[in-house]
């Protein structure tokens, strides 16, 4: 197990070391996005570099209680927890291991909340924005809400982070598992939005969803829009998703029914991203949106950021949190909506 969370960890630190060569190598022009790259704009320090407390909404079951490692598996839970992880950012300094890269950012504790979502936002202040993180497939809980607190810190989020985290095996061969895990836990996922948007004195909720991530979120924003219409633009900002593991035909279909929230869409896309390959033909041979060509995915009425070019690894899946140009384009994304 002590080998496992090693490898869990040296993972992000090397998400952590690419996003510093991505920050060294910015002239790369992002297909579509390529003045957004080069204006090099500077921003405050994030949220989370101040107060590190990622807030937590899971659908998956406690282990030992939710108070030690690893806090949650990947079983499915009969309700959803709420939660605080209280995380040990990377060492500041010239010299330190941070400032090469191989450094990131770390859980020392997690205490369970009570109440609600509403309940659990207002006790860090109302009025500010949240920026929700969905995972992916094959995701432990430790590794998802450190790359929430990773690509929060990365963009200079300033508001509230929160990890949506869903019952994931971790597994290569548990493809299947999770895709019907992600989508149990849409209803609860539906509840978390649901609270921040009828907060009368909340701000905006933002989501950024990796991979088979996307097809939960894409899903919930349908049940959401179905319950509220066009009341609830004022209050979604941004909606980011990067490598979405979907159908093509299944994300047509959602987006026309979710009406003018397609309009506040951002797909990050990669016709590299080998592992869309291989999740394209365990779902008999369809091309994933993630890994689907610029035109065709942007005739749906989405923005779409063509990031094969900035992948240089064997991979090319997390763009988002390995390449620099690719989160100032999420950053973007934030700043822009509703501007």
């Amino acid at each position: 197990m002590a080998d496992r969370h090693l490898q869990q960890h040296e993972a992000v630190s090397r998400r952590a070391l690419l996003g510093g060569i991505g920050a060294l190598t910015s002239a790369l022009a992002l297909g579509g996005c390529a003045g957004l790259a080069a204006q090099g704009a500077r921003y405050d320090a994030s949220s989370l570099s101040e107060d590190p407390t990622l807030l937590v909404a899971t659908t998956r079951k406690r282990v030992n209680g939710g108070r030690a490692k690893p806090w949650f598996g990947p079983e499915r839970a009969s309700a959803m927890t709420l939660a605080r992880a209280r995380l040990k950012p990377p060492a500041e300094g010239r010299f330190t291991l941070a400032a090469a890269g191989f450094d990131s950012w770390q859980i020392g504790k997690v205490e369970p909340a009570t109440g609600d979502v509403s309940a659990l936002l207002a006790e860090r202040g109302t009025g500010r924005d949240v920026l929700i993180y969905v995972h992916g497939f094959k995701q432990t809980f430790e590794t998802a809400a450190l790359d929430a607190a990773y690509l929060s810190d990365a963009i200079k989020f300033n508001g509230q982070t929160m990890l949506f985290s869903w019952p994931s095996k971790d597994g290569l061969f548990d493809y299947a598992y999770d895709r019907d895990s992600a989508m149990w836990s849409r209803d609860d996922f539906e509840r978390v939005l649901r609270s921040i948007v009828e907060a009368p004195n909340g701000g905006r909720v933002h989501i950024v969803a990796h991979s088979m991530g996307t097809m939960l979120t894409l899903e919930t924003l349908r049940q959401l829009y179905a319950r509220y219409g066009d009341t609830v633009l004022s209050r979604i900002g941004a909606i980011v998703f990067a490598a979405p593991d979907i159908d093509m035909d299944v994300f047509s279909s959602s987006i026309k029914r979710i009406g003018p929230l397609a309009g506040k869409i951002t797909v990050i896309a990669a016709t590299n991203d080998r592992a869309l390959v291989f999740s394209g033909q365990m779902a008999g041979g369809m091309t994933r949106v993630g890994a689907a060509e610029k035109d065709v995915i942007e005739r749906l009425g989405v923005r779409v950021i063509d990031a094969s070019s900035e992948g240089w690894g064997l991979i090319n899946h997390d763009l988002f949190l390995s390449n620099a140009d690719v989160q100032q384009v999420i950053r973007k994304s934030i700043d822009s909506v509703g501007a």
